[in-house]
C-alpha cells in the first residue's frame, strides 16, 4: 500500500482485511442488479405431490361412498327451503354483528373510562358473555320464558302499565339475535378499546388543545386512526357470526341449519344434508374472504410482507464489505 504524508509505510490493519488481501483473497463486488436466488429444498415438491394424493384418495373416496347421495345433494342445493334457510343465516350475520358493533363501541368507551362505576360494568359483561359459552346464551335467551313468564312494567303508586306473555315478544329469531348480538359485543369491544389504545396520546391532546369537546375529539381524531386497528380482525368476527349462526337450531330459529335438521328428519338423509349446509357454509365464508382480504391490504395488517429484492442486495453487499471481501486497491 502507499505510504503515508509522512513518508513512513502504513501499519497493516488490525482488523484483518489487510492480511485476508495479502494472502491472496480477491475482492468480491455484488453489483446492485445482482439476481437473489432462493435455496433449494428438494422436500418440498415431494411433500406437495402426497399432500395432492392423499386429497385426491379423500375425494374419492367421498365420492364413492354410498351414504353421500348425489342426487340428494343436488335436489337440496338451491330448494326454496334450503334458500330460505341461507338468506335467515345472511340476516342474523348482519343485524348480530351491526348491533354487536354498536354495543362494543360503547363497551369500549365504558372500558376506558375514568369512572370506575362505568368501567366495572362493562368488565362485569365482558367477563359474564366472554366466560359462557354462546350456545348456552342461546338456550337461555330461547327459554327465556321459563324464567320470566310474562313481560311487564310497573310503577309505585300506579301499578301495573302493560303485561304480555315473553313468548310473543322473545320469538326464536329475537333470541337468536339477542343472544348472537350481546355476545359479539363483549368480544369485538376488546378489539375496539385496542385499537382506542393504538392511537398515541398526544393525538388527543392536540384535539382538545384546539377547541374540539371529548366527543367530538373520539369522532374525528381518535376513531379514524383507530379504524386501521379495528377494521381487519373485524373480517374475522364477520365470518365467526356467520358461522356461530348455525348453533340457532336449537331453539328452532329457522336458519339454514335449523332447515335442514328440520328436513333431515322427516328424510333421513342426515349426511346428504349435512353435506348441503357444509357446502352452502363454505360459499358464503368464502364470498366474505375476499372484502376481509382487500381490507387487510388496504389498511396494512397483512403479516405477509414481502422483502424488496434492492433491499436484500445491499444487506448482501454490506455484509460482504464487513467480512473483507471487499478490498482496497494497492
Amino acid at each position: 500500500m502507499s505510504g503515508s504524508a509522512g513518508g513512513k509505510p502504513c501499519k497493516p490493519r488490525q482488523d484483518g482485511r489487510g492480511d485476508r488481501a495479502a494472502n491472496g483473497r480477491a475482492a468480491i463486488t455484488v453489483p446492485d442488479d445482482a439476481p437473489i436466488f432462493s435455496r433449494r429444498q428438494p422436500w418440498t415438491p415431494v411433500a406437495a405431490v402426497a399432500c395432492l394424493a392423499i386429497l385426491a384418495y379423500i375425494f374419492w373416496s367421498l365420492s364413492q361412498n354410498p351414504v353421500i347421495d348425489q342426487e340428494v345433494i343436488l335436489e337440496y342445493l338451491f330448494k326454496e327451503v334450503t334458500l330460505r334457510g341461507v338468506a335467515v343465516t345472511l340476516y342474523l350475520t348482519i343485524v348480530s354483528m351491526a348491533v354487536g358493533l354498536v354495543g362494543a363501541v360503547i363497551l369500549a368507551m365504558m372500558l376506558l373510562s375514568s369512572n370506575w362505576v362505568l368501567s366495572g360494568l362493562a368488565r362485569l359483561y365482558v367477563w359474564i358473555f366472554r366466560g359462557t359459552p354462546l350456545l348456552v346464551q342461546l338456550i337461555f335467551w330461547g327459554y327465556l320464558g321459563i324464567f320470566t313468564p310474562n313481560l311487564s312494567l310497573s310503577l309505585p303508586f300506579i301499578g301495573t302499565l302493560f303485561s304480555v306473555p315473553t313468548a310473543q315478544i322473545i320469538t326464536p329469531m329475537i333470541a337468536a339475535m339477542l343472544a348472537l348480538s350481546l355476545n359479539e359485543a363483549a368480544y369485538a369491544a376488546e378489539i375496539v378499546r385496542g385499537g382506542i389504545l393504538s392511537v398515541p396520546r398526544g393525538q388527543v391532546e392536540a384535539g382538545r388543545s384546539v377547541g374540539m369537546t371529548q366527543f367530538r375529539t373520539f369522532r374525528r381524531v381518535v376513531m379514524p386512526q383507530a379504524l386501521r386497528v379495528i377494521i381487519p380482525p373485524m373480517g374475522n368476527q364477520v365470518i365467526s357470526m356467520l358461522k356461530a349462526t348455525s348453533l340457532v337450531s336449537v331453539i328452532a330459529g329457522a336458519d339454514l341449519m335449523t332447515n335442514m335438521q328440520r328436513v333431515y328428519s322427516q328424510t333421513y338423509q342426515i349426511i346428504p344434508l349435512l353435506v348441503v349446509a357444509s357446502l352452502w357454509y363454505l360459499f358464503m365464508v368464502s364470498i366474505l374472504t375476499i372484502p376481509q382480504s382487500w381490507l387487510e391490504r388496504r389498511y396494512g395488517q397483512s403479516t405477509a410482507r414481502s422483502t424488496p429484492r434492492r433491499k436484500v442486495r445491499r444487506t448482501v453487499a454490506a455484509n460482504s464489505r464487513a467480512t473483507g471481501l471487499v478490498g482496497e486497491e494497492k
